[in-house]
């Protein structure tokens, strides 16, 4: 009987899947192993390998108690294949097979399908640690250098999760898949990573801090998803990815948050009460309040993207398939196949915005889009919160969801953030206060100046209300030895 709760570190790769006993898979991941490792050395946090980084790893996956922390050395970084434990009799909860039970093997009919899903997944978590590996240079603090690194490491390790599945269910083209995961880059002209998102820039830290909170909550919604899956190994992976993932989202909320509370911190100490009064709020070393929200506008609008178009009958398929549910598909009150159910989407009908009802089934994408959008309304809820205590007349805003679009029924229009269809010439002339612009990444280029005594932090940022693992305020997060 395996030990589906602790984690077996007796091979290289350390399991809670029986890996020790399945000598086929075993011996493939050994040998994708070495690849990996020249991806991390190569391509990953830039100048930091030989530190020492006080990181949390998994050695279980109950809830309690699941990660111990120790300093490792990044390269040294024991990733795992981690499935949360199997439930007994776990029946298929969507879609034409739902209640059958759930699947222990890939369903033949759906075996493209569901490797294209696993595939998508995966490719994102190599790209966002790509994305910042540049970052460890001009960290705020150490604090926040080691925050970096955990998000880095654990998307590695879901990248093995994925990576594990290719390899144990889909044979020789599971196996070119995963190597190709390795072989693609971020914003590489050759072979770019599968979704724009991903190749996309993080230059400076407020990037990163968006990009933890939005993008990293679209893999939120998407892993959510795909724990409901009827192909169990793939829900009980992204059950315990999950896990992790809620560290990612609290470094970004945690952060935006933290330099909010220093520009009013500053603001508030220099008697400045218009937060448009742009020049004399940079002169003191913050980010402008107007120039998080262009951030915010950016990210949000790049994360919106990432959900597809709004009609798809790919994701229909998916659902009909019981390959993919949809956000907290228990919690919902219908018959979980969307028979006869609507759901309404945008459309543009003579220039104009409109709503209408689709077959519930076909707009799977929108309704997984408006959870997000209704998910992430929440931590910004709490940045205001942070700049009403302070008294200024300002307040963060998700823009609406038809701006600044590439993909969808919006794409190919232009809406200002309020949702309003705009003339091209009203769009440019308006674009530099609704988006960050080149002057505005060269101010937040200027203030990204390293920060690595213990307990001291950057100008622009305030420091954390706790430390990780309750560590106090001057703890040497990262034991810096720089190449």
């Amino acid at each position: 009987m395996l030990d589906l709760i602790n984690v077996s570190y007796d091979t290289l790769i350390p399991n809670n899947v029986g890996l020790s006993t399945d000598k086929r898979v075993l011996k493939a991941l050994e040998k994708w192993h070495p690849g990996y490792i020249n991806w991390w050395n190569d391509l990953i946090p830039d100048n930091f390998q030989k530190s020492l980084v006080y990181l949390r790893t998994a050695v279980s996956v109950d809830p309690k108690g699941w990660a111990k922390f120790d300093y490792v050395k990044m390269p040294e970084y024991r990733w795992g294949i981690l499935l949360a434990p199997q439930v007994e009799g776990r029946t298929i909860p969507c879609g034409e097979h739902a209640g059958q039970p759930a699947w222990q093997e890939v369903p033949g009919e759906y075996r493209n399908m569901l490797k294209r899903l696993i595939v998508i997944q995966g490719d994102t978590e190599p790209a966002s640690v790509e994305q910042q590996r540049f970052l460890g240079r001009t960290a705020p603090s150490l604090y926040d250098m080691r925050n970096l690194f955990q998000v880095n490491v654990e998307e590695g390790r879901h990248l093995w999760a994925m990576v594990y599945l290719l390899h144990k269910y889909f044979g020789a083209d599971g196996r070119e898949e995963a190597d190709d995961l390795l072989r693609r880059q971020s914003g590489s002209e050759e072979a770019p990573r599968m979704l724009g998102a991903f190749n996309e820039e993080t230059p400076d830290w407020l990037s990163f801090f968006m990009f933890t909170y939005f993008t990293d909550r679209d893999g939120k919604m998407q892993l959510e998803s795909l724990a409901q899956s009827g192909f169990d190994p793939l829900s009980r992976t992204c059950r315990f990815m999950l896990t992790e993932e809620a560290h990612h989202m609290f470094v970004g909320e945690t952060g935006v948050g933290r330099t909010i509370e220093r520009t009013c911190q500053i603001m508030a100490e220099n008697g400045i009460d218009d937060p448009y009064d742009i020049e004399k709020i940079r002169s003191f070393g913050v980010i402008d309040l107007p120039t998080i929200q262009k951030k915010l506008n950016l990210h949000y609008t790049l994360s919106l993207d990432l959900f597809g178009q709004e009609v798809s009958t790919n994701a229909a398929n998916a659902f009909n398939s019981g390959i993919k549910g949809r956000y907290m598909e228990s919690r919902i009150d219908d018959d979980h196949k969307l028979t006869n159910a609507t759901y309404p989407v945008w459309d543009m009908v003579d220039g104009q915005l409109v709503r209408h009802e689709v077959p519930a089934l076909t707009a799977i994408n929108m309704r997984l889009r408006d959870d997000y959008s209704r998910d992430a309304a929440g931590g910004v809820g709490r940045w205001n919160k942070i700049i009403e205590k302070a008294g200024i007349a300002f307040e963060m805003k998700l823009p609406h969801e038809a701006f600044n679009r590439k993909i969808g029924v919006f794409a190919n229009h232009n809406f200002n953030p309020e949702g309003q269809l705009v003339s091209g010439a009203e769009f440019d002339k308006g674009i530099n206060d609704w988006l960050p612009n080149k002057a505005d990444g060269d101010f937040i280029q200027s203030l990204m100046n390293p920060v690595y005594e213990p307990g001291k932090y950057a100008s622009w940022i305030s420091p954390p209300k706790v430390g990780i693992d309750n560590k106090p305020g001057d703890f040497e997060y990262v034991k810096l030895h720089m190449a």
